[in-house]
């Protein structure tokens, strides 16, 4: 079984000395495909570009050659966390508040083990989220199995990208009339 935690701690002062941040460090796709993903940031855009990936790839795949802490053969996977991106450090949940999540949690709490809910703060290691159904509800950090934001108007336009040097064009596109209405017809 592959030491995630060993693999953490190989390849964090790669990234750190890039300048960025892991946000997930997984190993997916079983024996049949298995695939090492690393997700970062940079910490003041939390987005990497395709040169960013390139660079972070290079460098973990020499460290990661040299240590070989991975017995079978596997793909590596490196990329930017995404608009809809997991929530996976105690600091995601104060730096999303705000905005929407879906939390899927270790055991049940108020009944479920899932909810969207909208992120309400942190304290300490207790995440405060609002859920439609269930009001307000107080998450320990480590009953969280998985989260990640849920893709929104709002999220889109706060990750909008900082700059847009180096497009060769921006159009902007007014929305269709009547767009935010769903048919039913057949």
């Amino acid at each position: 079984m592959t030491d995630i935690a060993a693999i953490t701690k190989l390849i964090e002062p790669e990234a750190k000395a890039l300048g960025f941040e892991l946000v997930r460090v997984a190993m997916f796709g079983g024996r049949t495909d298995p695939t090492l993903q690393i997700m970062a940031e940079r910490p003041d855009t939390r987005q990497l570009d395709l040169s960013d990936c390139e660079a972070l790839s290079r460098r973990v795949s020499e460290v990661l050659d040299a240590n070989d802490p991975i017995e079978e053969h596997y793909r590596l996977e490196v990329s930017s966390p995404g608009i809809d991106r997991p929530l996976t450090r105690l600091q995601d949940y104060a730096d999303w508040k705000g905005y929407d999540a879906r939390m899927r949690l270790a055991e049940p709490l108020e009944g479920r083990k899932q909810f969207d809910a909208r992120i309400v703060g942190l304290e300490g290691d207790t995440v405060t989220v609002y859920a439609e159904r269930v009001g307000e509800i107080e998450i320990p950090f480590g009953q969280i199995a998985s989260a990640k934001l849920l893709l929104t108007d709002a999220l889109i336009k706060a990750t909008a990208p900082l700059s847009a040097a180096g497009a060769d064009k921006i159009i902007e596109i007014a929305p269709i009339e009547g767009a935010d209405k769903i048919s039913q017809e057949g």
